[in-house]
């Protein structure tokens, strides 16, 4: 099982959840909560990336609230200074490479809905990142640079988005090709927001959920390898 564990971040003090590998050492990956909070459903993934062989580090950018409630949720995210959260992302960057478990000189990325777009935010922004997952990522204060991008992207989002509908996922892959930058996109079908959260039954899809987990992976392994 993982641990909390504190890091410097902007002058202050930050905290997450750290999984490392069974096998102690493997490629650092950052992970990025929903709009919960960090959550066990958050922490899980962690768990299975460490299973996958990887060192995986969640920040706490709630500093320990959490909701089930979506008007909390709402609201806790509104709240959330996007600079001050990139700069909390990085300071957990830059703890998982000093980590004796990471054997990477960059991290990998991902986000799950508010935390895919502060995924791609800090891959605009922190040339630390090799390579940036973000799953059905959006947040209305989130406005990447994406001409400073440098790392690879996977696009994971679902058909039945209303919240990141497929309109919105194709101008954001047309923009980064036109950019010149790597970015690979599946919508799967008949997927809604969130298909990836199993502890949320009404929107949970097993069989997209696996492929894109199993694309993440694989993902990962190229680009930080």
């Amino acid at each position: 099982m993982g641990e909390l564990v504190e890091f410097k971040a902007n002058g202050r003090t930050g905290s997450g959840y750290l999984a490392l590998p069974a096998q102690g050492t493997g490629p650092g990956v950052i992970v990025i909560q929903e709009w919960w909070g960090l959550v066990e459903h958050i922490k899980d993934v962690c768990e299975r990336f460490a299973g996958a062989g990887f060192v995986a580090l969640a920040p706490d950018l709630y500093h320990g609230k959490t909701t089930k409630s979506p008007d909390e949720a709402g609201k806790l995210m509104m709240a959330l200074r996007i600079d001050e959260a990139e700069k909390e992302i990085s300071g957990a960057i830059e703890y998982l490479l000093n980590h004796d478990a990471t054997t990477t000189d960059k991290t990998g990325i991902v986000g799950f809905c508010m935390g895919g777009a502060l995924a791609l935010y800090t891959a605009t922004r922190n040339a630390n990142v090799g390579a940036c997952a973000v799953f059905y990522g959006g947040h209305p204060n989130v406005k990447p640079d994406l001409p400073k991008l440098q790392s690879p992207v996977l696009g994971i989002y679902g058909e039945r988005d209303k919240s990141v509908p497929p309109e919105s996922v194709q101008k954001l892959e047309q923009q980064l090709k036109a950019l010149g930058k790597k970015i690979d996109v599946i919508i799967y079908p008949n997927a809604d927001h969130a298909f990836f959260n199993d502890t949320r039954p009404t929107v949970y899809n097993p069989d997209a959920s696996a492929d894109a987990w199993q694309r993440t992976i694989d993902f990962f392994r190229k680009h930080l390898s």
